[in-house]
């Protein structure tokens, strides 16, 4: 009989680690995670660990043929600045990896007739303005305003919103027999600065790598102009967000 877990992709980064303090808070939840590096040794104990690649499709059906999954935190990403070095690869990551596990979602979901809830963080990468002009013009966007990235990361982060959306509200449409759908939840966080570690590989990182040096009494060189704006979120903050949309009706 396979065991029922919360599948955490990208668990040894900034938001997994802090993710999985909080979700074994709960001890009724056993949680698998993933990572193509391991967890830092004070949180080996606390899931079943794999290192591997979400592309890899012989390692992901071994993990569904043992394990039920129940929900999926799909943190893991190729992030904003190495996306635009090697665009090819961060498609590859962040699309066709999150593709693949929707499909395993849709496929869990129909075997167990009953809805596998996909959480998925975007970003504000997912907007783009074409100048400083309309920046500052467009103070506040909505959700659907200016959905025109500028960047590799902020594009693939736009198709896995629209295909969460697909896979929760129209997959296989044309089907004699309409199947059990997953469901998909999404929120596009600002920059994250935490505490306890260092970002690698996004946009912001300047902010938190300016914090850290403060804390330690290190100068630091900071590449972005002084009358840059850019919001942030504290990381308690982020994973409060993450669970307060797994906890939510789905009718809201």
């Amino acid at each position: 009989m396979r065991k029922r877990v919360i599948f955490i992709t990208g668990a040894s980064g900034e938001v997994g680690q802090a993710l999985l303090k909080e979700l074994t808070q709960d001890p009724q939840n056993q949680l698998l995670t993933m990572d193509l590096h391991p967890l830092p040794a004070d949180l080996r104990a606390l899931s079943t660990h794999v290192e591997g690649d979400l592309l890899n499709m012989r390692l992901l059906a071994r993990l569904v043929s043992e394990y039920e999954i129940d929900t999926i935190y799909h943190l893991a990403a190729l992030l904003s600045t190495r996306a635009e070095i090697q665009p090819e690869e961060a498609h590859q990551v962040n699309v066709e990896a999150t593709l693949h596990l929707l499909k395993i979602a849709a496929e869990e979901s129909q075997w167990r007739k009953r809805p596998v809830q996909f959480i998925f963080p975007s970003s504000i990468a997912a907007y783009g303005m074409p100048d400083r002009e309309t920046k500052a013009h467009f103070q506040r966007v909505r959700e659907f305003e200016w959905n025109q990235p500028r960047t590799m990361y902020g594009c693939n982060k736009l198709y896995c919103e629209q295909l969460g959306s697909y896979f929760s509200r129209h997959y296989r449409q044309l089907a004699a027999e309409q199947p059990p759908t997953i469901d998909f939840r999404s929120v596009r966080f600002p920059g994250l600065i935490s505490a306890y570690t260092l970002p690698s590989g996004g946009t912001s990182d300047y902010a938190p790598e300016m914090i850290h040096a403060a804390a330690q009494g290190m100068p630091y060189a900071c590449f972005v102009r002084e009358e840059a704006r850019i919001p942030f979120m504290v990381m308690p903050d982020a994973v409060r967000a993450l669970l307060m949309l797994a906890r939510a009706p789905r009718q809201r």
